[in-house]
């Protein structure tokens, strides 16, 4: 795969479709690699017509990884934020959102219809309020508007996110605790396989290692973040929210609230997913990005 420097910051993309056609620039969640987003779905998109783009945030996958940043005290910002008190993060999810703009800049397109889930539908948010000029559609799936008034995950999805392998130097522990977190937050109604599970997240790790301080990085941007909600109201693209009824981590009141401050919004409550992308919903999403990128 190709890289690219983007914001100052080097980023490990992917380039899939024709590159003449409308470009789908996805962007993935907290400490998930490009890979996260399913072979399938993306290649709905391209069948649907699309030039599909996305790539490693960074400090996570292939992308550059901001050793020299010291990693945050996530239970200091949580209190300091709870406090209204200002906080000092190595970079902000806008800084993110610059990043995305610049992958666009380097790659010379100029528009793009924005997809992004979880921590990827915040930055694919901001996009979309901050560059209008430069989104063509907005797609936030299992994403919020940060807003203090929304419901908060369930303990055991927090706590799932938490978890640390029993031996960070072993492969193989590392990838017992990426499976652990994904039986949690994945669909009761659609759950992978077993081997599924196993594969996926060995994969991951073959290909991007492990990276708990790049991750902290990363939370504590979205914890140092203002909620959106008055940035949502200013975006006037169409745009779609996609949220399960099952998740567990991004409650579907999330959603709900994302889709209410979106003038030109739409929500779709997808049934029987939770905080993940099962296989037998891809052609769905796909279709409805496709619909709301039509809206245009």
């Amino acid at each position: 795969m190709p890289h690219i420097t983007a914001n100052d910051v080097q980023l490990e993309y992917l380039s899939q479709g024709n590159p003449r056609n409308e470009t789908i620039l996805l962007i993935m969640g907290l400490g998930t690699q490009l890979t996260g987003w399913p072979e399938d779905f993306c290649q709905h998109l391209v069948d649907l017509g699309y030039h599909v783009l996305r790539f490693d945030n960074r400090d996570i996958g292939l992308s550059e990884k901001l050793h020299g940043r010291r990693p945050p005290s996530i239970p200091l910002l949580v209190g300091l934020r709870s406090l209204r008190f200002p906080v000092r993060v190595s970079y902000t999810l806008d800084d993110m959102a610059r990043d995305a703009v610049g992958l666009l800049d380097a790659l010379r397109i100029s528009q793009a219809h924005v997809v992004g889930a979880s921590m990827g539908g915040m930055i694919a948010q901001l996009f979309a309020a901050k560059y209008p000029q430069r989104t063509l559609s907005l797609t936030s799936i299992m994403s919020t508007t940060g807003h203090r008034s929304l419901p908060r995950a369930d303990t055991m999805a927090t706590r799932a996110l938490m978890l640390k392998p029993d031996d960070p130097e072993d492969v193989q522990s590392i990838v017992e605790r990426n499976v652990r977190v994904r039986r949690v937050l994945q669909s009761r109604t659609h759950p992978k396989s077993e081997e599924e599970l196993w594969d996926t997240a060995a994969a991951a790790v073959e290909r991007g290692g492990y990276n708990p301080e790049g991750v902290a990085r990363q939370l504590a941007a979205i914890v140092a973040a203002d909620h959106r909600r008055d940035l949502l109201n200013q975006i006037m693209a169409p745009a779609l929210v996609l949220h399960g009824d099952e998740d567990p981590l991004v409650k579907l009141e999330c959603g709900v609230d994302t889709a209410k401050h979106l003038p030109n919004g739409e929500l779709h409550v997808m049934r029987g997913m939770a905080h993940d992308l099962p296989a037998v919903l891809l052609p769905e999403m796909a279709e409805r990005i496709h619909f709301t990128a039509r809206r245009g």
